[in-house]
């Protein structure tokens, strides 16, 4: 996003898809879909079980298709921003510290940067629909950590739909609190990981 050199890490994961809800302009009151789990991958291709070709042994058959996404993520060795990749969208994820002072939802001069460098890339991938999710760790009330989730994701937001200026591209903007952490809120470093906003958006085709 920036133009400081950055250590990164890399893993593959294998994950299968389900759905996903509704779109809005900002935070809605009553956030029930689970970010991320729209899906991607095409459908299974159709197999003839009897094809000689498949050289099956005696007996046996073939199990269930299922739809797989294969996903690569890549998070700075700091963990101040993760990034994952599937065979469709792009999910960009950054810590709350990096954009925001404690308890706030107000957005300094480097991390509008960070976001204008986001915005770069939703352009670059042609992308019309774009997701923006706010996170909390779980101290606190669960009512407090919705609102400032809110807030900070319609601050993103607002970034984000300046930088882009266009009126073909639909927002979907959450704030879900505590809910889906990604790291373990017994531990600091699990509580920053879960402190994070998260833009994503599909890939062009290719």
């Amino acid at each position: 996003m920036t133009s400081t050199p950055r250590r990164m890490a890399a893993v593959t994961l294998m994950l299968a898809t389900t759905v996903y809800g509704t779109t809005t302009t900002h935070a809605d009151d009553d956030p029930n879909d689970p970010p991320g789990t729209e899906p991607s991958a095409s459908a299974p291709v159709e197999v003839d079980p009897n094809d000689p070709d498949l050289k099956l042994p005696d007996g046996a058959t073939l199990a269930q298709a299922k739809v797989l996404d294969i996903k690569s993520v890549v998070e700075e060795q700091s963990g101040d921003e993760r990034r994952e990749d599937t065979n469709t969208s792009v999910t960009l994820a950054l810590q709350a510290e990096v954009l925001f002072g404690k308890d706030s939802s107000k957005l300094g001069a480097e991390a509008k940067s960070r976001i204008r460098g986001i915005a770069d890339e939703i352009r670059t991938q042609n992308a019309t629909r774009v997701r923006v999710f706010g996170f909390t760790d779980d101290l606190g009330s669960s009512a407090h950590g919705d609102v400032l989730s809110k807030r900070r994701a319609n601050a993103v937001h607002d970034v984000l739909s300046q930088s882009l200026n266009d009126a073909g591209i639909t927002y979907e903007v959450r704030g879900y609190g505590e809910q889906y952490p990604i790291a373990d809120n017994a531990t600091e470093a699990g509580r920053k990981k879960n402190r994070r906003v998260e833009v994503s958006f599909p890939r062009s085709e290719p």
